[in-house]
C-alpha cells in the first residue's frame, strides 16, 4: 500500500511502499502524534523512514490492494 506523508514548510511529500496493514500504519502515526515522539516507518524495500510528529502536515494512507492473477485486465 502507498503512503504519502506531507512535511509543514515542504513542497515535496514523502511516498513509499508498505506491506503493513492501513489499521497497523493507523496505529503507529497515532501513537507518535499523540506521544509527540517520531514517525518511524518501514517500507517494503527495508528502509526507514523517521519524521519528527511535531512537523508533520498529513499522512495518507493509501486502499490495501488485493494482488491479481492471470494476464487479464478488469
Amino acid at each position: 500500500m502507498e503512503i504519502k506523508i506531507g512535511i509543514q514548510n515542504v513542497n515535496r511529500e514523502i511516498v513509499l511502499e508498505s506491506s503493513e496493514t492501513a489499521d497497523a500504519i493507523a496505529e503507529v502515526v497515532a501513537s507518535a502524534m499523540n506521544g509527540g515522539s517520531e514517525l518511524r516507518l518501514t517500507d517494503s524495500k527495508g528502509r526507514t523512514v523517521i519524521v519528527p510528529s511535531t512537523v508533520l502536515g498529513y499522512v495518507e494512507i493509501g486502499a490495501e490492494e488485493q494482488r491479481r492473477v492471470g494476464f487479464g485486465a478488469l
